[in-house]
């Protein structure tokens, strides 16, 4: 095989369970959003005693928080979406006593009103306003970060063009999507009764050096380009190979923003 379908080939053999992406190591950088949620997470952990991570991948940034915390909270809790994610995060947080229920992002979460203190998400694939605000205590707080608009669009539009997304079609004004505006997450918040406390947004420098690091990303990262195959974009894939042996790492940049929110009377 030549070069390229060598590192074709290594891309799409590298497992995507989990939020791990230590594979990307000399491969590709991703700048860090200047807040730091890991750092942030640990603090509002330290003072919780019952907490909710929705959508927590495979347990990592959860389990790192706690580990930094110094401290578990008597009530720990998490949803994941994706099943092969699910025995990943419930092996991650074990050691801290919590527990994890595989849930759609669209569904309701299967906890009762008022339970939790401390709700929080890490780039969620969907943002249910409603049922944070619903489980949240009254004066509990929401601590997310969240992919915005645009995010990696050099990326996306290079493989297959422009595209948007932001409301949930199904939900109304009570749900946003990864990439959405801060704008859109902010007014769905405060639809849902939230009260919105804090908002940061940043744009961070993302640098491919080889085109197996762009497909393992593609295979990872699923709502870059939602259809990606190799077979299917083996010629887009063949061009970016030659640029970036000619010139250079490909240049993206990836859209973060911070919301904290927190919930004022008791849900209805």
């Amino acid at each position: 095989m030549s070069g390229f379908d060598d590192l074709l080939a290594e891309g799409a053999a590298v497992p995507t369970e989990g939020w791990d992406f230590s594979w990307f190591a000399g491969r590709a950088t991703e700048q860090r959003p200047s807040w730091g949620y890991a750092r942030l997470l640990a603090g509002r952990l330290a003072a919780a005693e019952s907490v909710l991570d929705v959508q927590t991948g495979g347990g990592e940034v959860l389990a790192f928080a706690l580990t930094s915390a110094g401290a578990t909270p008597p009530v720990l809790a998490a949803t994941e979406e994706w099943q092969p994610n699910v025995p990943i995060a419930r092996r991650a947080l074990a050691p801290f006593g919590g527990g994890v229920v595989e849930v759609a992002a669209t569904a309701d979460l299967p906890f009762p009103a008022d339970r939790f203190d401390l709700v929080v998400s890490r780039h969620p694939v969907l943002t249910r306003w409603d049922e944070v605000r619903r489980v949240l205590r009254p004066g509990g707080t929401y601590l997310s970060q969240q992919v915005g608009s645009g995010s990696v669009r050099e990326l996306t539009e290079f493989m297959m063009g422009s595209r948007q997304v932001s409301v949930h079609p199904d939900l109304g004004p009570y749900a946003t999507t990864a990439g959405a505006s801060p704008v859109a997450a902010v007014t769905s918040a405060e639809a849902a009764g939230l009260d919105v406390v804090d908002v940061r947004q940043e744009a961070l420098r993302m640098e491919f050096h080889d085109i197996a690091a762009v497909v393992h990303f593609l295979r990872k990262v699923i709502w870059i380009v939602p259809d990606f195959t190799v077979p299917a974009y083996r010629g887009r894939l063949a061009l970016l190979h030659d640029f970036i042996e000619r010139h250079g790492p490909f240049v993206a940049h990836a859209q973060r923003f911070l919301i904290e929110a927190r919930a004022g009377a008791a849900a209805s």
